[in-house]
């Protein structure tokens, strides 16, 4: 056997926020074919994780560093991986698929590109996957996902061939075996669903009352973040800001951590349409969707159609536990059936092949190009600092070196104060408005 054939794969993930930096490297080792040396980049924006965020997603690199776009395709041009995998929103996706182009144009040992969805794709089903087209395997997380990934490119008359059927790679722990003491009710909190202070007041007092109606159990609001810190989405109303004008009952708490070591005393799981219900239902612990607030596109329970588990608090304060329906959980990846173990085989088949494949691998190809979208494309490259052929802009911030002290003070004054505006600033002017 080769030598090349032994050593760890070289792999490179791009995230933006933390879930997608959990998502992104937790996808590396499971689709990458063999043992791997992973290199993390964070791509420097509103949402870039803090230290404590990154220790709460549990996921380890060789080598984590921030960087801006032009400096990632730098990197990208100077130095040699086998796989990269692109944890961003869409644009971002499309931002680099471009710019790889353009970095990889001379290189046939160019590495095999990756990208997908952190979770459940209840919105912008074809904005998003158009802006992903041109990576080598664009993930589905489901057999029902595959499906609704091919139907949209095919419709369009792009490649379908990239779309890979694999699982969420964060599902696992052991499976619910029967009440904890004492019994354990967890909402599982989503930073902008829902939005408005009305709607998400409403939750947490319901669930302050449903902590009252039980004094025996103990009732936990799984946040995802802290003030002032920013996930995948923007949350202008912490449910800790809301909490402090409540009186809390003393069965009550906010809890952060890793969602798995709070589903491992859970016995209900709670919430509108988070990612959690799928890793909830993979263990088998009871899951509920709330249909309080209607079930609607905009809060996204809309997707938990037809999966038996959706509810409103008024059954659950009477008793009412949803059971799960089990064709709907089977399409939906969750696996919890036992076919977890195999979920990534084709993932990791075609990695290799495409590792194997003789002469190299040839130029990306994304569906967006100047021709077939002329008033879309530019706007999505100039926001990451790229021209129309994926080349960086005049004055595109990048540097040989780390920033001086200065300029990270600057840089977190800076995102201070846009964290401050989200969050405090703009509730505030909406009000005024009656915006």
């Amino acid at each position: 056997m080769p030598a090349s054939a032994t050593k760890p794969l070289r792999v490179a993930v791009l995230a933006d926020s933390d879930t997608r930096w959990k998502w992104g490297a937790l996808t590396a080792d499971r689709v990458a074919p063999r043992e791997i040396r992973l290199d993390g980049f964070l791509l420097r924006g509103r949402a870039t994780p803090t230290a404590r965020q990154l220790g709460e997603v549990g996921v380890r690199a060789d080598s984590l560093r921030e960087v801006t776009a032009v400096e990632f395709l730098r990197a990208m041009r100077e130095e040699s991986y086998d796989v990269l995998v692109l944890a961003l929103v869409g644009g971002g996706v499309q931002a680099m698929l471009h710019g790889l182009k353009r970095v990889w144009e001379d290189r046939p040992d160019r590495p095999v590109v990756v990208t997908g969805y952190v979770g459940v794709v209840y919105e912008k089903l074809a904005d998003g996957l158009l802006l992903r087209h041109g990576a080598d395997l664009v993930l589905a997380n489901s057999r029902q996902d595959a499906e609704r990934f091919r139907a949209v490119y095919e419709g369009v008359g792009a490649d379908a061939g990239s779309v890979t059927e694999v699982a969420l790679p964060f599902l696992g722990g052991d499976a619910y075996t029967g009440e904890h003491d004492p019994y354990t009710v967890v909402f599982a909190a989503q930073p902008s669903v829902p939005a408005s202070r009305r709607d998400r007041t409403y939750l947490l007092n319901r669930l302050l009352e449903h902590a009252r109606r039980h004094p025996e159990r103990e009732v936990l609001l799984k946040l995802r973040s802290r003030p002032g810190e920013h996930t995948t989405h923007i949350e202008e109303l912490p449910y800790q800001k809301l909490a402090q004008r409540q009186d809390l009952p003393a069965n009550f708490s906010l809890v952060y951590g890793h969602m798995g070591e709070v589903l491992d005393r859970t016995d209900l799981l709670v919430t509108v349409s988070s990612t959690a219900a799928l890793e909830s239902l993979h263990r088998r612990i009871p899951t509920v969707i709330l249909t309080d607030l209607g079930i609607r596109e905009a809060l996204g329970n809309h997707h938990f159609v037809g999966s038996g588990c959706l509810a409103s608090w008024d059954q659950l304060d009477a008793g009412h536990r949803p059971g799960p329906d089990p064709e709907w959980v089977a399409r939906q990846g969750v696996a919890a059936e036992g076919s977890y173990a195999t979920a990534f085989d084709s993932a990791r088949e075609r990695i290799a092949a495409l590792l194997g494949r003789p002469g190299g691998l040839p130029p990306l190809t994304p569906y967006y190009t100047p021709v077939t979208a002329p008033g879309y494309l530019p706007g999505i490259l100039a926001r990451h600092h790229l021209g129309p052929d994926g080349s960086p802009l005049p004055g595109a911030p990048a540097a040989d070196r780390e920033p001086g002290p200065v300029r990270q003070i600057v840089r977190r004054a800076a995102r201070g104060a846009y964290r401050h505006g989200v969050q405090r600033v703009a509730p505030v002017i909406r009000r005024m408005g009656e915006l």
